[in-house]
């Protein structure tokens, strides 16, 4: 395939993390936090219906909770802290951890979804 609009193969991991487009690598996928662009700004991939559902928040839910859980315990087992340092301290945590690696969590899971022409319907979604 040697037309003007063959792009070259973009991780999905590399899109996720840089939150780019799946297709190009290069424009952004967001516009606002979580909102995705209706379209790449670079190559014009049509993101309308890019949708990664729940999947990123529960993928969070298990990874923070897989995290957090022993380090409250081990903590709790080491200082002995009132429950109210426990509350302040693992709520920040957990807060600032899912803020922090929502958004290229949700991009890598539309980023897998593009590579692998992946739907609700099980038919093609996007068009290379």
């Amino acid at each position: 395939m040697t037309s003007s609009h063959h792009h070259a193969r973009v991780s999905p991991l590399a899109a996720g993390l840089g939150c780019r487009c799946p297709r190009c690598g290069q424009g952004r996928l967001f516009d606002g936090f979580l909102t995705v662009q209706d379209r790449c700004e670079r190559c014009g991939l049509d993101l309308k219906s890019a949708d990664s559902g729940d999947g990123p928040a529960v993928f969070l839910i298990f990874i923070l909770g897989f995290l957090v859980v022993p380090a409250a315990l081990l903590f709790e087992s080491w200082v002995e802290p009132p429950l109210w340092v426990h509350a302040v301290l693992w709520g920040v945590v957990i807060l600032g951890g899912a803020i922090a690696m929502l958004r290229p969590f949700k991009a890598t899971m539309i980023a897998l979804q593009y590579r692998h022409k992946a739907s609700d319907s099980g038919s093609t979604r996007y068009e290379p």
